[in-house]
């Protein structure tokens, strides 16, 4: 097969950066195995060696092997979706409808807010908090924003960051990781705060797609200025000694975020799936034993 020059199959002109022969908008540095077209993260396919683009793996899919050998698979091994940004607009739209839920009533935000243990508005009414058993505003908080500037900021990161992610890892390797990196955030948050004190928890998952973010981009050997100085930007906001950000939410978020696209994207093809979906299982104890233990310590 004769290779097209730069110019023509969608990437730059000599001397420039590569550019994907789909998307001419998006800089990247993988060619495919077979044709060496420049394929982004949206467009690349998992191959047995390499990443393969969309034209080559439908010219080879009459190979003669059993479907699932040549069934298109994304950089973690997930499936190839039609929609590459499903879970990321559902993950908007939830999002957008609890804030507008707590904008019309008020009285939501105190029934999933998250806090260890206190006493909300009547006392007669009793204790209540993660602590008491109510463990579902670890989750509850991480869909929470109050004013209209944190939620805009948050869903323009959810947007810009979660298109990528869920492109490169599948639909379900990209909801754990952003479930999981809200509950990293929530945990860390109901165990080093002032269990009396509210926190909205839903920066933490955001923070999880950043930290993933970093790693997708360092392992696709990707520029890493531009997402480094984003990273520093919003850790300094975080860390502010005038702001009231929840900067534990932050913390766990962008931890766990980070340790699980790590075992998501350099997993060895052999045992993925349990290295990937292993490292998310001890996420999930790492969260439910900070929890116990931060239960056991309040009561």
């Amino acid at each position: 097969m004769e290779q097209q020059p730069d110019d023509q199959d969608g990437s730059a002109a000599a001397g420039g950066p590569l550019t994907c022969y789909r998307h001419p908008d998006r800089e990247t540095g993988i060619r495919c195995v077979r044709c060496e077209r420049p394929i982004c993260t949206e467009c690349m396919i998992d191959a047995s060696v390499g990443f393969q683009c969309p034209e080559c793996v439908r010219e080879g899919s009459g190979t003669g092997h059993h479907p699932a050998a040549s069934r298109p698979r994304t950089l973690a091994g997930g499936s190839v979706a039609a929609d590459p940004r499903l879970i990321t607009k559902i993950l908007l739209v939830l999002n957008l409808a609890v804030f507008i839920a707590v904008s019309v009533d008020d009285s939501l935000l105190d029934e999933l807010l998250l806090f260890g243990r206190a006493y909300l508005g009547d006392p007669s009414a009793g204790i209540e908090g993660v602590a008491e058993g109510q463990w579902y505003r670890l989750s509850t908080s991480m869909f929470l924003h109050q004013e209209v500037w944190h939620i805009a900021f948050n869903m323009l990161g959810l947007w810009w960051l979660g298109g990528p992610l869920e492109a490169a890892l599948g639909r379900v390797r990209y909801l754990a990781l952003y479930l999981l990196s809200g509950l990293a955030g929530s945990a860390l948050t109901y165990a080093v705060s002032d269990p009396a004190q509210g926190s909205l928890g839903a920066s933490g998952a955001v923070f999880g797609l950043l930290g993933a973010t970093a790693v997708l981009m360092r392992r696709m050997n990707y520029d890493m200025r531009p997402v480094i100085a984003l990273l520093v930007v919003n850790l300094i906001f975080t860390f502010n000694p005038w702001g009231s950000i929840a900067w534990q939410a932050h913390l766990g978020g962008l931890v766990a975020g980070v340790v699980m696209a790590i075992a998501m994207v350099h997993a060895p093809r052999a045992h993925r799936g349990l290295v990937q979906f292993g490292t998310c299982a001890l996420v999930l104890v790492a969260v439910v034993v900070t929890v116990l233990v931060r239960t056991a310590a309040l009561t």
